[in-house]
């Protein structure tokens, strides 16, 4: 449940993003109106499918949209996981895209309390409702955020969990319990948990770190820096990880699976090619590591490409350009175009 943004335009969909996207019946998204889910509500709609979309986020409308030329019906649900009739909101839905949390490293050590309600007792009322009503498929949103920074190298599926914040903490436990209730003898569901690593593109959330980069490079205002800058992550961009998240819906139930590049890039790579890329100087300003942060992430990304056929095509350099030029277009108060950040852009391959 991250900040509401609303795709301004359409998509064209590659073919086996089209191939992801048979899901049957409807489709439920929850935190829809967060950064992925925006995107991944779009590129639903665009195959045909009709969504039913739930945020808690204020402002997030209720409305109904129907069908036309194509493309899919969509209902909107403001409401808490929590506390939200969910055997309603569930009714007639082969699959289920659980992406609703609450984000961030930092917060987490001080507002624990509503990590647990957001991204734990909200993923245990909703696996609960799936189990009642009978859904088929739920695709779980995990993070990076749960092997902490303990991974010597690329870090794998295989390796032992090992959360360094009350966040990570929370998205281990709900793709846990995601795969508990699959585990059931009495459900019909089949889970699989994606584990996301640095997730960047059109509508990011302000927080972010290349959101803030980029936003204060236009602006031309200093950019504060946690740490020496030498930290390295692994940076997916968003049309890659919508992608994933179709595949999935589609593949056999595969547990837990990395959603990154393979690559990674240090934090001072991104200032530069900011720089290059938008003819500014980024003022960065240094200071200590924030309490939480992990030194390097990289994604193990094998088990994807075998179970799902999944490869990130866009490289951080076309990627990064998608969301400068929305950021652009943001600053000057022109609508943000999704079109470029989506599954049909003209992707960077890699050998």
């Amino acid at each position: 449940m991250t900040g509401y943004h609303v795709p301004t335009r359409g998509i064209l969909m590659s073919d086996d993003a089209r191939d992801g996207a048979d899901t049957g019946a409807n489709v439920v998204v929850t935190g829809a109106a967060g950064f992925i889910g925006s995107h991944l509500v779009e590129a639903l709609r665009r195959t045909g499918r009709n969504v039913v979309g739930i945020d808690r986020k204020a402002g997030w409308p209720e409305d109904e949209i129907p069908a036309s030329d194509g493309v899919g019906y969509l209902r909107t649900i403001r409401g808490d996981l929590v506390s939200a009739d969910l055997d309603a909101c569930l009714k007639d839905t082969s699959a289920v895209f659980h992406l609703a949390a609450l984000p961030g490293v930092r917060p987490s050590w001080t507002q624990f309390p509503e990590y647990l309600h957001c991204n734990v007792l909200a993923t245990q009322r909703l696996l609960d409702a799936c189990v009642r009503v009978g859904v088929s498929r739920v695709v779980v949103a995990s993070s990076s955020s749960v092997y902490g920074g303990v991974a010597d190298g690329a870090m794998s599926e295989d390796d032992i969990p090992h959360p360094l914040s009350p966040y990570g903490v929370t998205k281990l436990a709900a793709e846990r319990l995601a795969l508990a209730f699959a585990a059931r003898l009495d459900a019909t569901l089949s889970v699989s948990a994606l584990r996301f690593f640095t997730v960047y593109g059109p509508g990011q959330r302000p927080d972010m770190f290349i959101s803030r980069v980029v936003r204060a490079t236009l602006s031309g205002e200093p950019i504060d820096i946690y740490g020496d800058g030498a930290q390295i992550r692994d940076f997916v961009h968003v049309s890659d990880v919508v992608r994933a998240l179709l595949l999935a819906a589609k593949a056999p139930a595969c547990g837990v699976l990395n959603i990154g590049t393979g690559r990674a890039v240090s934090v001072n790579e991104v200032l530069a090619l900011t720089g290059e890329l938008t003819g500014q100087v980024p003022e960065a300003r240094y200071g200590p590591a924030r309490l939480g942060d992990v030194r390097a992430t990289t994604a193990d990304v094998g088990r994807a490409r075998l179970r799902l056929g999944f490869r990130a095509r866009t490289e951080l350099r076309a990627g990064l350009a998608t969301q400068i030029e929305w950021t652009r277009r943001s600053l000057a108060g022109a609508p943000p175009r999704q079109a470029a950040s989506s599954v049909g852009m003209a992707p960077t391959r890699r050998s």
